[in-house]
């Protein structure tokens, strides 16, 4: 039975399936959208050919491939597109990567700049030479009144770009072409021709408004934050790949009386999950309680556990109309000899079969005494990790030692691990 379950998963797997996998580079990670406009992100996984890296290590020359200036990720919240984040620049604080830019939700279009109309080098051939102020946009007309000619030594060298007068004080995004430059800092180290590149930022601003939004709307945010501001950041997962595809929903439409239900059951799972967990660690087991019950009568069950912050995701993974519950809450177990005021954190991930039972796919209950030996589990969101069209579910994972991220693949009454990252 076990040897025909082995066979039956991975024929069902590749019937689910209906796009091939990309071959990458494909770069998964977190974006952060903070109340007043700022955006940052954190890498999590790189995949090349299949297999899945960790982005703040991948190609880290002297940057992350993951952040290298000017490349685009496009924010994706249960398979749908929420806009584009274009990476200008990339920090490093406490050995952790972090890249800032801009972000442009969908549906808002960038800001357009109108070019400077070039002159015909008869055109104008008798007017005194005119510095462009640092208040006069491109394309605006000049003031009414010139001020005198000035001497030659005020005067631009010849040769020089007129925009870099006006692009002082601002941080340089870097590109893909050589710049010139006439300061005597040494030229940096040329590009590995090998190198995988990922999407670049076509439909976004150029390289010179790009660099001008980063420095007016894209501050750098500090690492650490107060905690009421970090927790009203919004994180959405985001993905580059060099190959632009097209994303599906994820998203399980239903009724309120079915979520309801869904509702119900998950949490008299999650109970069942609990109530072991406490059998657990008091080390008793059911067989020990069983023999302490009196002839004659059954075992009493242990009274439910109280939950708050109870969060209910239904997602469609595969796009089959079958549905994946994650539930995640916080339990206060009722009765325990322990400590009942100790909280314990529950997530649990299940599907549903054509028969409406649940079967358990993920169970993760822990507590703060434990977090050292048993992380804490945080669903983030779904994400097609690999670009076949099906997806995954991205976790946090919280211990003693700091968080990492994860990357699970639901086959079945398992979870796969397509990526772990270090704590």
């Amino acid at each position: 039975m076990i040897a025909l379950a082995s066979i039956l998963i991975p024929l069902a797997w590749a019937q689910v399936s209906r796009r091939k996998i990309s071959k990458g580079p494909r770069a998964i990670g977190l974006l952060q959208l903070s109340p007043n406009g700022t955006a940052r992100l954190i890498p999590v996984a790189m995949m090349i050919d299949g297999n899945f890296y960790d982005a703040e290590a991948y190609k880290a020359t002297p940057v992350p491939m993951a952040l290298e200036s000017g490349t685009v990720y496009e924010a994706i919240s249960t398979g749908v597109s929420q806009g584009l984040f274009t990476v200008s620049t990339a920090l490093q604080a406490n050995n952790n990567w972090t890249g800032v830019g801009t972000y442009q939700p969908a549906g808002i279009a960038p800001p357009k700049k109108t070019p400077p109309k070039p002159k015909r080098p008869d055109e104008d051939t008798d007017e005194p030479p005119k510095l462009r102020r640092s208040g006069t946009q491109a394309g605006s007309k000049p003031p009414a009144e010139q001020a005198p000619a000035q001497d030659k030594s005020s005067e631009p060298a010849a040769g020089g770009n007129a925009s870099e007068t006006e692009s002082r004080g601002t941080t340089p995004v870097a590109s893909d072409q050589p710049a010139t430059s006439t300061s005597n800092e040494p030229a940096p180290p040329p590009e590995d021709p090998n190198r995988p590149v990922l999407r670049r930022g076509k439909s976004q601003p150029s390289s010179q408004e790009s660099e001008k939004l980063g420095a007016s709307t894209a501050k750098p945010m500090p690492v650490s934050q107060p905690a009421k501001e970090a927790a009203a950041l919004k994180s959405i997962p985001a993905i580059s790949d060099a190959n632009v595809q097209e994303f599906r929903s994820f998203e399980y439409k239903m009724k309120p009386e079915e979520e309801e239900g869904f509702r119900k059951k998950m949490l008299a799972m999650a109970a069942d999950e609990v109530n072991a967990r406490l059998k657990t660690l008091s080390g008793t087991s059911v067989a020990t309680s069983a023999s302490r019950t009196p002839r004659g009568k059954s075992a009493s069950k242990p009274a439910p556990p109280a939950f708050d912050d109870v969060s209910l995701r239904v997602f469609d993974l595969t796009s089959s109309n079958e549905p994946v519950l994650v539930l995640m809450a916080t339990a206060h177990p009722k009765g325990t000899t322990g400590s009942p005021d100790m909280p314990f954190f529950v997530t649990l991930v299940s599907h549903d079969d054509i028969y409406g039972e649940l079967h358990k796919a993920f169970s993760n209950v822990t507590d703060p005494n434990h977090l050292d030996v048993l992380p804490r589990m945080e669903v983030i969101d779904c994400v097609d990790a690999d670009g076949d069209g099906v997806g995954e579910l991205l976790f946090r994972r919280f211990s003693d030692n700091g968080s990492a991220y994860s990357i699970y693949r639901v086959i079945g009454n398992q979870l796969f691990a397509l990526f772990e990252g270090k704590l």
